[in-house]
């Protein structure tokens, strides 16, 4: 049993999104009680049907709950965007249940303009474990291979390959094809191979789209399902001025590391240290897990990455609400050269408060010419995340 960092609150209505196979279901089973919780499962073909023809039968159900049922789970809730009216209508009324909305994706729910019920149900994300959730059973290298979804990082190994390649199969599946998100299915499965290619690399929607022979609008729409149905997210790039930020290049990460090993079909390949590869996943696993915890915390903090005109690039920027940025350079090495470092003190210049930080795999840490060194471990503390 893994004890999950998230804990949501059980006198308050809420939505948890987070991708397939990130414990949603089980959180909620183990955080309420059976006997007091109505459970609606949208993934069962007869209970989708069902209410989706006619909604109001939801409705109707909850009114007449027993005098026990303090909650009610509906998984999947994006399945049937229209019982968010539902659930508005009686959040309004008298003695209402508490609600907890789980979804796997907001695509549907932002295409149907669905009633995300304006604050009445807060936002929570649950992500793949993380190195402090699975404490003594957590190594590295197993992550940075393998991901950290609790299906595959807790199965044996060749279990946990066809597991990833099977989630792959599954998302292009129901998320894509029966949803019906996109017109050229082909086109799609020709970006992903890409997509795959261009994690945490700084994307060129002219080149992608040359390369998969769409249109350039059609690989920014791509990439935004992948956001919205949770298979990833953007890293936009650092700028003084935050609108600046969003007409430059972004970075896209996949939010796990096995699922873009899967994706890039490079799952049954070892992962072997001191190569490019692997310092590539390593930033990418670290980058995740730092979003992840901050989240969790609900820190506030906003993220980005540093590229210059003269190609000078720091991995990541973190700017707290403290007003305290700090910057980041991810290394896989035990002894990081000179001109890595060099990228954080030319970013200096550019914020003069920033702190420089080195995160890699120094056995302790180091000062260096203004930056800090640190075992990774320790990364997570000196930008005020708790472990």
């Amino acid at each position: 049993m893994v004890y999950r960092l998230l804990k949501p609150p059980l006198k308050h209505s809420f939505f948890l999104f987070g991708p397939r196979q990130t414990g949603k279901s089980t959180l909620l089973k183990t955080l309420l009680d059976p006997a007091k919780t109505m459970f609606y499962d949208l993934l069962k073909t007869e209970e989708r049907l069902r209410l989706s023809a006619e909604p109001h039968l939801f409705r109707e159900e909850i009114l007449a709950r027993g005098k026990k049922v303090t909650h009610v789970v509906v998984d999947e809730v994006q399945r049937i965007p229209p019982l968010l009216d539902e659930v508005h209508y009686l959040l309004e009324g008298q003695n209402p249940p508490y609600f907890c909305l789980s979804g796997s994706s907001a695509r549907k729910l932002k295409r149907a303009h669905a009633n995300l019920l304006a604050g009445r149900a807060w936002t929570y994300h649950l992500y793949p474990l993380t190195h402090v959730e699975l404490g003594s059973r957590f190594l590295l290298d197993r992550a940075l291979e393998l991901g950290t979804l609790p299906s595959v990082y807790l199965s044996e190994d060749e279990e946990a390959r066809r597991t990833l390649r099977s989630y792959v199969e599954t998302y292009l599946q129901e998320e894509i094809e029966q949803e019906a998100l996109v017109r050229n299915l082909g086109g799609f499965l020709r970006f992903l191979v890409l997509a795959g290619d261009e994690n945490g690399n700084i994307l060129n929607y002219s080149n992608i789209a040359r390369e998969t022979g769409t249109s350039y609008n059609t690989v920014k729409e791509y990439f935004q399902i992948l956001e919205d149905t949770l298979l990833g997210f953007i890293l936009l790039p650092y700028a003084k001025a935050v609108r600046r930020r969003l007409i430059k290049h972004p970075k896209f990460y996949f939010f796990d590391t096995g699922v873009h090993r899967a994706m890039a079909k490079k799952v049954s390949v070892p992962l072997q240290r001191k190569t490019s590869e692997y310092g590539r996943t390593f930033e990418h696993f670290l980058i995740a897990e730092i979003i992840r915890l901050a989240s969790y915390q609900e820190l506030d903090d906003r993220f980005s990455f540093y590229h210059s005109s003269n190609h000078v690039e720091v991995d990541l920027i973190i700017e707290t609400p403290r007003r305290e940025t700090y910057a980041i350079e991810i290394k896989a090495t035990e002894n990081p050269d000179p001109q890595a470092l060099s990228s954080l003190r030319l970013f200096q210049e550019v914020c003069p408060k920033a702190k420089l930080y080195c995160a890699s795999l120094v056995p302790r840490p180091i000062e260096r010419e203004g930056v800090t060194i640190l075992p990774w471990r320790e990364i997570f503390p000196a930008v005020g995340i708790s472990t």
